[in-house]
């Protein structure tokens, strides 16, 4: 008799009632029940639990109509909370997850995708004074690729982070100037070009704006127009968290996290708004945006272009050309770059290069997971001979020690498995760490080639590691060398010299064999590098082209128009460990190798005073998401100090894992001789250590003959903050080496050409980085 449905009426000891369809003694069926506190549900039940369709209504005024499922609000529903904003979209287990839409009390307007309770994904998001923004949300934040149009009919399209323009750009006035550029922390930071109104030579909007209609592979996604259809939705996958309405055998009560009024506080709302000063970047400045006024049709070609260099918001440098200056081709410098064929692997394209990233995410993955469980002991000369390889054959249908896959069958060799398994621990990487960062879902991106070499570069998601490819030569000098390496790392923990992390082997199916190294990115950093420069000391050929100098080209010897002065403990520190590196690898009979050298600027500090402070943003409603005011054409205030050195103190500075984590926190001069972080106001503290976070001033330099006469240097002495480290050590002076040195010597001052023997490449390389870093006066 259990099993047969039938209504009943039944009233709890705690004062709860419920009247509708029951199985036995539990609600099944269509069944009212109201909770003591005026909370009602009306709709369908389920043994006991709120299950199907249904409507429920808090004491508070805040009512949901839509899908349950074992208690919780599962499926796809519409919730109206007490200030009448309104989701409609879809639910997991009480969470906002999925497509949905929310309208706000204040009439602002979000539409798209939400994960967790917080928007991400794409999605567009409309206030009330007519702002409208269309792209890629994280947790909560603009964040990825988007389009921001504002009332008064300017346009951003570029990259976001955390509700800041961050990244590469376009900005479009109304009155139709443009500028291309960087971004860090929503300024201007690096190289841009800007084009006045009326200039018809600009680069079309086409060549760098995508519709925002289509991904990367032309699927179709989230359009700016739509708008939630909860009936469309029903059919659709969702997901959401935690309060549940139980009901138990003895009768329907609810749990401490049952669903009452607290459905409609604080952690139901849209997420922690992002913030709201990232203001506009108004005009470059009054005369520039009106000099492409008053100009006729006729005149056009030769348009007024200015490229400009800012250093967190404040412009630093400026060339002024026209376009019809046919000695100085005018590139925006966030326009895709033109792909040229390499000389080494040219195989290496297209799907084959996004097969040979999984490959080698797949063998990374299987190598660390079998070295690691192995107990930690000292490494044996066995662990550096020929025999210490790890092998397996990887078939894309998966085998008794391999996964399937979707890339194409390959063998997979891990050179000397337990010396860096070791390397990785004396480097304080955690494995779980290493494998997310190389193996993670985002997966690796490949990066431009600065050297002659033609290797590939992948650069893993977080910024931490570089992949490099190896040519065989390259890894023979590798595998030679490594017990002198993992003795010499082990001796010196502020070692400048590059940290290697693993050396692995790829066989494609046809007998293509690509070898990897995995190295320390040595500009994993929180700030902007805004340049690069390798630097050996010769300087013979060493230097760059203006026409091919990018936002982020690495420089030569020649390039370099700065001295850096540092205190004087610091400077000590570094060039103690340089001479000890640099007599390790003249041991070894190495050359060519380089201090790559990578430059952070602050903001020169007399232009503060003339900076404008940021509009004033209106206090909208804590869950919506702050507007953006662009009233007034000025760039936000920066900090009043550039940099500021600071006792040492550990619980301060950033400790995330990354390549840097290992090394002793230098001592500085200035600060009494004192371990320090480096700060950086309105920006982070910094641990500082030997080529990493290091702070200097560059001086630059007289101008020299070949410098364009059209670029103005508007400042001499610049707070900068270095990083550094010794790169390209795989160069053995071989027979071949000595054969270039005879001819090249034939041409050119022997001391100038890069290829000369290890003690005098020794010490022209440290010659030149003591003029590059010279004592003070």
């Amino acid at each position: 008799m259990d099993s047969i449905l039938r209504r009943g009426d039944r009233e709890f000891s705690n004062g709860d009632l419920y009247s509708g369809e029951v199985k036995g003694s539990l609600p099944n069926g269509k069944g009212k029940y109201e909770w003591s506190d005026g909370t009602i549900y009306e709709g369908d039940w389920d043994e006991g639990k709120i299950c199907g369709k249904g409507k429920l209504m808090w004491s508070s005024g805040a009512t949901y109509e839509g899908d349950f499922s074992g208690g919780y609000l599962h499926g796809v529903g519409t919730m109206t909370s007490p200030n009448e904003s309104v989701y409609s979209g879809t639910w997991r287990m009480n969470i906002r997850h999925g497509l949905g839409r929310k309208e706000y009390c204040n009439s602002d307007v979000y539409d798209g995708s939400w994960k967790e309770g917080l928007q991400e994904g794409r999605g567009s998001y409309s206030w009330t004074n007519g702002n409208r923004y269309i792209g890629n949300w994280k947790k909560g934040v603009m964040c990825g690729r988007g389009v921001m149009r504002w009332e008064n009919g300017d346009l951003f399209d570029g990259y976001w982070l955390n509700g800041f323009r961050h990244g590469s750009g376009v900005y479009k006035f109304a009155d139709g100037c443009l500028y291309y550029g960087t971004w860090s922390r929503g300024l201007k930071d690096g190289k841009g070009v800007f084009y006045p109104a009326g200039s018809s030579k600009h680069p079309s909007l086409k060549k760098w704006c995508r519709s925002l209609e289509y991904d990367d592979t032309g699927k179709f996604i989230l359009s700016r127009s739509s708008s939630i259809n909860v009936e469309e939705l029903r059919n659709t996958s969702t997901v959401t968290r935690s309060l549940s309405v139980r009901t138990s055998a003895s009768g329907t009560t609810k749990t401490s996290g049952r669903i009452s009024d607290r459905f409609t506080d604080e952690k139901w709302r849209t997420s922690d708004p992002p913030p709201r000063d990232f203001l506009c970047h108004g005009p470059l400045s009054k005369s520039a945006r009106s000099s492409g006024s008053g100009q006729s049709e006729g005149q056009d070609k030769n348009r007024i272009v200015y490229e400009r260099e800012y250093m967190q918001g404040v412009l630093i440098r400026e060339t002024v050309t026209t376009s019809a200056d046919k000695s100085h081709k005018i590139r925006p410098p966030n326009l895709p770059k033109e792909v040229k064929a390499r000389s080494f692997m040219t195989f290496l394209k297209g799907e084959h290069n996004y097969y040979l990233m999984l490959n080698l995410q797949l063998g990374i993955r299987y190598t660390v997971g079998k070295i690691t469980p192995v107990p930690r002991r000292e490494v044996r000369a066995s662990d550096f001979s020929e025999r210490a390889r790890i092998m397996m054959y990887f078939p894309s249908n998966g085998s008794q020690y391999t996964p399937p896959h979707k890339s194409i069958d390959f063998a997979w060799k891990d050179y000397c498995p337990m010396v860096f398994r070791n390397l990785r621990e004396m480097f304080k990487l955690d494995a779980a760490d290493y494998m997310m960062s190389i193996c993670g879902d985002d997966g690796l991106r490949e990066i431009s080639s600065p050297g002659k070499s033609g290797s590939i570069f992948y650069l893993s998601h977080d910024d931490r590691f570089v992949i490099k490819t190896l040519k065989r030569s390259e890894l023979k000098v590798l595998l030679r060398m490594l017990p002198r390496y993992y003795e010499h790392v082990g001796d010196h923990e502020n070692t400048l010299i590059t940290k290697f992390f693993g050396v692995h082997r790829i066989k494609l199916k046809w007998g293509k064999k690509v070898r990897f190294v995995v190295m320390g990115n040595m500009f994993c950093t929180e700030l902007k590098i805004h340049r690069r420069y390798d630097l050996k000391g010769s300087t013979q050929g060493r230097f760059t082209e203006k026409s091919k100098i990018r936002e982020k080209t690495t420089m030569k010897d020649l390039d370099l128009a700065y001295e850096f002065h540092m205190d004087k403990l610091l400077r000590e520190a570094l060039f103690k460990q340089i001479f000890l590196d640099c007599a390790f690898l003249e041991s070894l009979q190495i050359i060519d190798y380089s201090l790559l050298l990578g430059l952070h600027f602050r903001a020169p500090e007399q232009l503060n005073d003339v900076l404008e402070p940021p509009n004033a943003m209106s206090d909208q409603e804590s869950d919506s998401v702050g507007s953006v005011e662009v009233s007034v054409p000025h760039e936000p205030s920066i900090p009043p100090k550039g940099l500021l050195l600071v006792t040492h103190e550990p619980n301060s500075v950033n400790t995330a894992p990354g390549p840097h984590i290992r090394g002793s926190t230098l001592r500085a001069f200035s600060v009494g001789e004192q371990e320090v972080d480096l700060i950086l106001p309105g920006t982070a503290r910094l641990r500082v250590q030997l080529g990493v976070n290091m702070p200097a001033q560059a001086h630059h330099k007289l101008r020299q003959d070949g410098e364009e006469p059209g670029t103005v240097e508007l400042f001499e002495v610049y707070d900068v903050v270095v990083y550094m480290g010794i790169i390209d050590i795989l160069q053995e002076y071989n027979m071949k080496k000595r054969m270039e040195h005879t001819c090249k010597s034939m041409q050119y001052d022997p001391m100038t050409i890069s290829a000369i023997e290890p003690t005098l490449y020794s010490k022209r390389f440290t010659d030149f980085l003591l003029k590059v870093f010279p004592e003070k006066a």
